[in-house]
């Protein structure tokens, strides 16, 4: 859960939505301290393909599913997402700088 202004964020959701742009091999969502807002919304992708930034988040306004306080404010290209061996997401790991970025 991510609490950003007071609102609550289920990082799925946001995923759902990353997940369903055809550049997009893997997402996660996390959230990350904001002095303003207590936490911001960050997404780690895996791209499938050439992808920018910009390109998520023309997805994510076009998509109709994602108000505005719930898109990403930074996302960051990754080579691969941690997951245990039951395919469950390593936030954790994220949140510690444990990944590797890539450029997409």
């Amino acid at each position: 859960m991510i609490i950003s202004g007071g609102e609550n964020i289920h990082p799925v959701e946001i995923e759902d939505v990353l997940a369903r742009h055809a550049g997009v091999k893997d997402v996660a969502v996390i959230g990350e301290p904001d002095e303003k807002w207590g936490e911001r919304v960050v997404a780690f992708v895996v791209p499938a393909s050439a992808l920018t930034a910009d390109a998520l988040d023309q997805h994510c306004r076009a998509s109709g599913d994602l108000a505005n306080f719930k898109r990403p404010r930074r996302f960051v290209f990754v080579a691969a997402i941690p997951k245990t061996a039951s395919g469950k997401i390593l936030r954790r790991l994220l949140r510690h700088g444990q990944y590797t970025e890539v450029r997409p």
